[in-house]
């Protein structure tokens, strides 16, 4: 057999590890992206710089490492394994993942001691200040399709969709650090800070560009008032730039069709007139000055979400073109994407 060659454009490796719980300083710490020169493995196998045996490798970020690259994919054992300081063999795990396993327990090797260690994947440099996110705001009055919008572009075009509501709720049932808060004020009958909700949304933005590298977010219900805003600008701080905002306006009379045609399927207790109108008030009252607000600075941007929902998806992702991946923008539309665009009926219920 001749010897394997590596494309000459291998995707960069970007990924950072974080070793831990071995217990020895010849293992636990940052890996990060080889930068041997390109040589031959011990299969054959031509490697680039941040890959060895055609899988992403890593060196210790503090040098001291006799064997280069220090986390590297073997073909000959077809194992992941990791090197000690004098470069003896300490951990391994067989398998074929393109990536080390961080789910799976890694079996100590002749120069390891046990309990092997757990490996953590940063999607960005940990020592590092994170990347600051892609974000858009997105409002819309109760029924305005918002909530449908975001979950359309969540899963077709890769934006990550977060609503205020559901991480306050996953706040409490994590037991966060947040929770105790929440609960706190929720017991007392008041609503929950702008502080609060900020603080939340900024911290899950990080974790989640840390873990998974995605950096784009549209923040459903955000900003849900001046003093949401506020808090906002306070943070990240009155210079920086506002996101741009989505607003889905939908007019009372369509929002009332609406809210009682899906009536019939959701059993939700305010799926009725008189507390859409109630909703729609507040909304009114407490969100609308938040809308004025962008429009006046031009930085809002408005869809009549009163048409069908394949037109209104249309414009969303024009909307969010700036930032979109090309190729997620191309990909075909699933299944539930269909049903959401009502391209194919929804399966009965049981």
């Amino acid at each position: 057999m001749g010897e394997q060659v590596e494309s000459t454009n291998p995707k960069p490796n970007t990924l950072f590890i974080e070793v831990s719980g071995a217990g020895i300083p010849e293992v636990d710490g940052l890996f990060v992206p080889s930068t041997a020169p390109a040589a031959k493995s011990e299969s054959g196998t031509v490697s680039s710089v941040g890959y060895w045996n055609g899988k992403f490798a890593w060196d210790r970020a503090d040098g001291n490492c006799e064997r280069s690259p220090t986390l590297s994919y073997s073909n000959s054992y077809q194992s992941w394994r990791i090197a000690r300081q004098d470069g003896h063999l300490a951990y391994h795990i067989t398998c074929e993942d393109d990536l080390p396993p961080t789910d799976q327990p890694w079996e100590v090797y002749h120069k390891g001691v046990a309990p092997a260690p757990q490996l953590t994947i940063h999607h960005c440099d940990p020592r590092e200040a994170c990347p600051e996110p892609n974000i858009v705001f997105v409002l819309g009055g109760p029924g305005a399709g918002k909530g449908t919008m975001c979950e359309l572009a969540e899963s077709q075009l890769d934006w990550v969709h977060l609503s205020t509501g559901e991480l306050l709720r996953a706040e409490q049932e994590k037991e966060g650090p947040l929770a105790a808060s929440i609960r706190e004020l929720l017991a007392g009958g008041n609503f929950i800070s702008d502080d609060i909700v900020v603080r939340l949304l900024r911290s899950t933005m990080e974790t989640i560009t840390r873990s998974t590298g995605k950096r784009n977010f549209l923040l459903d219900g955000f900003p849900r008032s001046m003093g949401n805003l506020e808090e906002w600008q306070r943070v990240v701080g009155a210079d920086v730039k506002l996101p741009k905002m989505l607003y889905m306006e939908c007019p009372l009379d369509v929002l009332k069709q609406r809210v009682l045609g899906r009536a019939k399927y959701t059993g939700r207790s305010d799926d009725n007139v008189e507390a859409l109108e109630e909703r729609f008030r507040r909304f009114k009252e407490q969100t609308l000055p938040t809308v004025d607000y962008f429009r006046a600075a031009g930085l809002c941007v408005e869809i009549d979400t009163s048409f069908d929902r394949q037109t209104v998806y249309q414009s969303v992702i024009e909307c969010l073109s700036d930032f979109t991946d090309v190729e997620a923008a191309a990909r075909p539309l699933t299944e539930r994407a269909e049903m959401l665009l009502g391209l194919r009926p929804f399966p009965p219920k049981n």
